[in-house]
């Protein structure tokens, strides 16, 4: 969190550790071959969701911000291509529903509200 109690360097933080593990993911992960969805949503579960989520309760009320949702759909969004191995012109509430995902920022939503 900065001086004005905001939580953009965490945010941005964690949406380019998850893009980052996406992309080195996607090298084994192609079209045609590579991962299957099941072992990539495995993934997605275990290693990004929580990298994304990590003290959601404290900053759920920066999710209003454009801004800051945006930054977090972008890397679902990658993974989501992954799972669904759908193309890039898909759009990304397709991608949600294909690859049985809540969208991020739901999810944000719903861990502050089980505290």
């Amino acid at each position: 969190m900065d001086n004005k109690f905001k939580f953009h360097e965490h945010i941005t933080y964690a949406a380019a550790k998850c893009t980052e593990l996406i992309y080195s993911l996607s090298k084994s992960a192609k079209l045609t071959w590579g991962l299957r969805h099941n072992v990539l949503r495995t993934i997605y579960e275990g290693a990004i969701l929580p990298l994304s989520m990590y003290g959601a309760p404290v900053w759920e009320d920066a999710m209003k911000y454009d801004h800051y949702r945006k930054k977090y759909m972008r890397a679902q969004r990658l993974i989501n291509l992954r799972i669904a191995k759908a193309f890039c012109t898909t759009s990304n509430e397709a991608l949600c529903i294909v690859a049985n995902t809540a969208p991020h920022h739901a999810k944000i939503r719903r861990s502050g509200k089980n505290l």
